[in-house]
């Protein structure tokens, strides 16, 4: 019988690879130099691949559940390997309709399918704490534009772009491919991992994701999902400019803040989603919206160097952990049958906040000259959040399904 913290292990080893997207930033300026791009044109990059990576988590969660997490992963690290190969081809030939296709079209939904990949067959092997064995992996997401950032410059810097993807592409899916072979959901005739049983823990009531479309609680919850979402890439989209300009950190001190986000992006998603084995997904989800109603009204008020780093760390916290305690708190309504695709239907949600958090934050900028209006703007957004959230509480309680025949 397989160790489940291996296979723990093996799940942040996907999303430590495929969470380097979030280090994209690093490459925007050598890409525009080398290139001739301009920063509209190569921040796109980013946008199209975070957009597949919400629409084929979506459309392919299916496909994880039919034919389980080995496959699967071995078919996110075919489309994330040639998403890198092919980046590497279309900045050798100074294309880029080919670096939109492959490393947002195709990398996107190599993706989007690896990050569910892992997900179900996590909360399988930890059914007592379905909130930590998910922010396990989904931590390794975060955490991996430390890693990647810092490589990323040392291969540019002396291999060259075409090089530093080429190399890039190799390693991750050698790390992709060991770690997809070694995923497997646990046996259920032995009552799961380490003797526990597994049906005992979980949920009743199993749902299909075509029941689980059915009910208002899953539109609730791609509703709070896309406004944790496009509020908090948003402030990831402009922290440094942000910072520099309303409280006049240096260029260099707005570079270290943002590093330390990427930290706090990680164990956020750690925190938090192991406090929900405690509190209960709903009820962390309430104080996630409670917090950033607060701390966005803040954030346009405060002129203080420390407070307005504090407020931000604080936020991206949340948005960290919104991200962790997402795949647990469905498994806790609609039960383990059909996690991954689900959680690839919710994920959508990601996708569509890709574009729109970015996009609402500098287009409000643009017409009002002011971050304030948007920070307002995003803190009013957490309001309604939090009456739906409030409603999630009221209604659900963790561990407790809906009933089919109210479908």
């Amino acid at each position: 019988m397989k160790n489940r913290w291996l296979i723990a292990l093996s799940a942040i080893g996907i999303h430590i690879c495929i969470g380097s997207v979030y280090a994209w930033s690093v490459l925007t300026k050598p890409i525009m130099q080398a290139m001739g791009f301009t920063l509209k044109e190569t921040t796109w990059t980013f946008s199209i691949a975070i957009l597949f990576l919400g629409l084929s988590a979506g459309f392919l969660g299916d496909y994880v559940e039919k034919y389980g997490p080995r496959k699967s992963g071995l078919t996110s690290t075919c489309f994330f390997g040639l998403g890198m190969f092919g980046t590497a081809l279309a900045l050798h030939l100074n294309s880029l309709p080919l670096l939109y296709l492959f490393y947002g079209v195709i990398g996107g939904i190599g993706l989007g399918t690896g990050y569910i990949t892992p997900v179900s067959t996590l909360v399988k092997w930890f059914p007592n704490n379905r909130g930590f064995a998910t922010g396990l992996a989904i931590m390794g997401f975060g955490f991996a534009s430390l890693i990647a950032g810092p490589l990323m410059q040392i291969l540019v810097a002396k291999y060259g772009l075409v090089q530093n993807f080429i190399i890039l592409g190799c390693v991750y899916m050698v790390i992709m491919a060991a770690s997809a072979l070694y995923l497997e959901p646990p046996k259920a005739s032995n009552g799961g991992p380490s003797g526990i049983n597994v049906k005992s823990i979980l949920p009743d009531t199993q749902f299909t994701a075509k029941e689980a479309r059915k009910t208002w609680q899953f539109y609730a919850l791609w509703w709070i999902f896309f406004t944790n979402i496009t509020c908090g890439i948003g402030l990831l989209a402009v922290a440094s400019p942000m910072a520099q300009e309303v409280v006049k950190m240096t260029p260099m001190a707005a570079a270290s803040m943002v590093g330390i986000i990427g930290l706090i992006n990680g164990l956020g998603r750690i925190f938090w989603s192991t406090i929900s084995d405690y509190l209960g997904r709903s009820t962390v989800y309430v104080v996630f919206f409670l917090i950033q109603i607060f701390a966005f009204y803040a954030l346009a008020e405060t002129s203080s160097v420390f407070v307005f780093q504090l407020i931000v760390f604080v936020i991206i916290s949340c948005y960290g952990g919104g991200f962790s305690c997402m795949p647990a708190f469905l498994s806790d309504l609609f039960g383990t049958k059909e996690l991954s695709a689900i959680h690839g239907k919710i994920l959508t949600a990601w996708g569509m906040a890709g574009i729109a958090g970015p996009l609402l934050l500098s287009w409000i900028r643009e017409t009002t000259n002011s971050y304030s209006i948007t920070l307002y703007f995003f803190s009013a957004c957490f309001v309604v959040s939090l009456i739906i959230a409030g409603i999630l509480k009221w209604r659900t309680s963790v561990g407790v399904l809906i009933e089919k025949k109210h479908i």
